[in-house]
Parts: C-alpha cells; sequence; structure tokens
C-alpha cells in the first residue's frame, strides 16, 4: 500500500488548558477547524491561533499536517508510522483524530523538517 498525502494547514494553531468543569467559549464552536477532549482533570481546546480562549495555560505556534483520508477505522499503525518518523526527526507532535482522519500538529518552527523528513520516508507532503 503507497504511504499517505498529507497537507499542512494555513493557519497557526493553539492548545490550550482549562478546567474541568469550563464552559466551552461560543468562539470555539464557531471556528472553521477546532477540537474538544475532556478527561476527568482537564479539558483541553484546539484552534486557530486568531481565535482567544482564556484558558489556564496555552501552547502557541503549531501547524496542522493533515493526513488526507477519508482513512478506514480498520487500518492499522498509520498513526504509529508517521509518528516514529516524526520522532527520529526529533520533532514534537500533538495528534487528533476524527472519524475520517487524524491531524499531526507540529511546531511552525518544525514544519519544514518534519515535512522533509517524512518525505523522505516516502510519505507526500503539501505545504
Amino acid at each position: 500500500m503507497p504511504k499517505q498525502t498529507l497537507a499542512a494547514l494555513p493557519d497557526k494553531f493553539v492548545i490550550h488548558s482549562l478546567p474541568v468543569n469550563a464552559e466551552i467559549p461560543s468562539q470555539v464552536l464557531n471556528a472553521s477547524l477546532y477540537f474538544i477532549g475532556k478527561t476527568h482533570e482537564e479539558l483541553s481546546i484546539v484552534v486557530p491561533q486568531a481565535i482567544h480562549v482564556d484558558s489556564d495555560e496555552s501552547d502557541t505556534d503549531w501547524r496542522v499536517l493533515e493526513v488526507l483520508g477519508p482513512l478506514e477505522l480498520s487500518m492499522v499503525g498509520i498513526m504509529a508510522q508517521i509518528g516514529n518518523v516524526l520522532a527520529a526527526a526529533k520533532v514534537s507532535i500533538f495528534i487528533v483524530s476524527t472519524f475520517e482522519t487524524d491531524f499531526f500538529l507540529v511546531k511552525q518552527k518544525d514544519l519544514e523538517v518534519a515535512a522533509n523528513a517524512l518525505e523522505n520516508d516516502g510519505y507526500k507532503v503539501i505545504l
């Protein structure tokens, strides 16, 4: 099977950490792309950097590499293989998934290194 194609989304993103009982701000729900994760300890929100969220902590300047899909839920090892390539290149990642695909967030400063490492391993990367 050929390796996947990843496309870099144009916006920079920010990862927010909020208290577990915090309300999700309406501007998040109106964003063109967002991810929300909640555990017993925290609420995490990923949004374009242009969206303001009052959070306990935040980490800015992330770029999104979307694995172009759709991917079948039965496919095995996609995230692990891409993650291994980026780990070998010493690129930190933050991963979120949907029903149809995966999104690898890498720091803006590491985008070129990530793209080169993936391309050298046989992936196609659209910047």
